[in-house]
């Protein structure tokens, strides 16, 4: 009686799966949508480009494409937030990370800057970011539009605010948290400002140079002194 052939053992498929396949295509898809958003909400205002045309920027056939990956503007320019802060927000804990375990005991400036230096990393080319979130800024009436969703997004800069009162006890609270979103916003605004310039060559010093001085110089408005007068700073009980 002859012997059967040895059974093969079934080849593997190197193909990868459909459903993956279609997640890698969904999410450069939605890459492609965040960065032309980014890019035309800088140059026109969030308000003011129809979500279509982000699609046709993308290029995307589907005019519904933005819609079908986000939702709608307002999931949109929160993404575009998450995408951006994600990338200042790795810096930034490590910075922050150094002044908490540091030998030294930090300064204002030191807190001051561990917030500007990782939203500086995105004066780049082809990075709009900063040009979109002072219009953001603006466009929402003030820094009350950022508290949901914006540049103070992510454990860090909540920590630096905790450590900002300790180095500043001399300040009452209520004023602290003024300067402080005084600071969060001015810092976008300039460094938005700083990058424009760049792009027309028109920078009045090396922008490491006014990155420093914007530092020091938000800092300083921290701790200046309080007004006279200024119902804020009587002591509560």
């Amino acid at each position: 009686m002859s012997q059967s052939a040895p059974e093969r053992a079934p080849r593997r498929s190197t193909r990868r799966p459909t459903g993956e396949r279609g997640n890698v295509r969904g999410e450069a898809t939605r890459q492609l949508i965040l960065v032309a958003a980014e890019r035309l909400f800088a140059e026109h205002g969030i308000s003011a480009v129809p979500l279509r045309d982000i699609g046709m920027e993308a290029g995307q056939r589907n005019h519904a494409a933005v819609q079908y990956h986000f939702g709608d503007r307002d999931a949109l320019v929160k993404a575009i937030m998450e995408f951006r802060g994600a990338e200042s927000e790795s810096d930034r804990a490590e910075l922050v990370a150094g002044l908490m375990v540091g030998g030294e005991v930090p300064t204002v400036a030191d807190v001051v800057g561990a917030f500007v230096r990782p939203l500086a990393i995105h004066i780049q080319p082809d990075n709009h970011y900063l040009a979109f979130l002072s219009l953001f800024i603006t466009e929402e009436g003030g820094y009350e539009g950022l508290r949901p969703q914006g540049v103070h997004t992510g454990a860090s800069v909540i920590t630096l605010r905790a450590l900002l009162a300790r180095l500043a006890p001399g300040i009452p609270e209520p004023i602290l948290d003024e300067r402080w979103w005084v600071t969060l916003t001015s810092a976008v605004h300039a460094l938005a400002r700083y990058q424009a310039a760049q792009q027309k060559r028109a920078q009045p010093a090396k922008m490491g140079i006014l990155i420093d001085d914007l530092v020091v110089f938000l800092a300083a408005g921290l701790v200046a002194p309080i007004v006279e007068g200024d119902p804020r700073a009587i002591a509560t009980d």
